[in-house]
């Protein structure tokens, strides 16, 4: 069953046009390496949302509005069409874990918690660090020379005090932490949340796509499209929830980008303001150019078994893009 985690790999740099917007995006537990990186265009008429929250149109305008990149060169794209139907998924798949992990503060009332202690902070950067080199490459699982680490990682909310379900701040000029645990229930619904968002949002996309291309009745095309519909991806499997469960082995998945647009993930996303999220020092002003609502995001996701309960801890970090801090 462990030679399937191999399938686990960084892809390395995955990058999307303007429209798109994932500026040097990578992740680890997204599936075999592939040459093509994944992008996507989105249509003006994905626009500002003006009606109650709705992610299959959230998406869309989260892949419009949320990250920024120069053009992408279009003979880059892939032309297999199983090929694209799945970087597609992969797309949808990685928005669909950055909304469930930051959406608490609006969907469960979760709370901001500023002054987490900075040596827990800087204890917790360490430990994900160490964590992360670990681990091999291929695969998200840690080695057992690292389970005593995980689990003292997602039991330091019982040994320090810490809230559950909570976002835990330490801020600096032009710098961010957060952290988050989750337990039992808490982590079956996180599961829930993350595949609905993922389950809206690619079928949003497939009616779009067919209402867009299928008049064309090329083989290529009716073959994207046919891929497209046959995509299922479950996200406890996915993410090796039963394997975890089964085995006691501890799971690390990361995303990174080199910008992200911090209105967007505070907005929209969380239902805060940037400032109660970044700190006012550090928040963009009124009204921000591109290059003040630029952050770098490093978003760590562990998984595992302590004390007997299924749990996850969510550490990011974030830095202002600009050379002003």
């Amino acid at each position: 069953m462990l030679a399937a985690l191999t399938d686990f790999a960084d892809d390395g740099g995955t990058r999307f046009d303007r429209c798109g917007g994932i500026s040097g995006y990578h992740w680890d537990i997204i599936g075999p390496k592939a040459g093509a990186a994944a992008k996507f265009a989105v249509g003006s008429r994905f626009g500002a949302i003006a009606r109650p929250f709705s992610w299959i149109a959230a998406f869309h305008y989260l892949l419009a509005n949320m990250f920024d990149e120069p053009q992408e060169d279009p003979s880059e794209q892939s032309s297999d069409p199983a090929n694209r139907a799945k970087e597609k998924s992969d797309e949808f798949r990685m928005h669909a874990e950055l909304a469930a992990v930051f959406e608490g503060p609006r969907k469960f009332d979760a709370q901001l918690i500023p002054g987490l202690d900075p040596q827990i902070a800087r204890d917790l950067q360490k430990s994900f660090g160490r964590l992360e080199k670990s681990k091999s490459p291929e695969s998200p699982v840690l080695p057992d020379t690292s389970a005593a680490d995980a689990a003292e990682v997602l039991n330091l909310p019982i040994a320090r005090g810490l809230s559950i379900g909570d976002y835990h701040i330490h801020r600096r000029p032009g710098e961010v932490m957060i952290a988050r645990w989750l337990a039992g229930d808490q982590v079956a619904t996180f599961y829930e949340r993350f595949q609905a968002h993922f389950d809206a949002a690619l079928s949003g996309f497939r009616e779009d796509e067919r209402q867009s291309l299928e008049w064309k009745q090329d083989p290529q095309t009716l073959a994207y499209l046919n891929a497209l519909d046959a995509l299922e991806v479950r996200m406890g499997d996915r993410y090796l929830r039963e394997i975890i469960r089964e085995r006691k082995i501890f799971v690390l998945s990361t995303q990174t980008a080199d910008e992200i647009n911090i209105a967007y993930l505070s907005d929209h996303i969380m239902s805060v303001s940037a400032a109660d999220l970044v700190g006012g020092a550090s928040a963009p002003p009124e009204q921000p150019s591109e290059q003040d609502l630029a952050w770098f995001f490093k978003l760590f996701s562990l998984r595992g078994i302590a004390e007997g309960v299924e749990q996850m801890c969510f550490f990011a970090y974030l830095q202002k893009s600009d050379e002003t801090f």
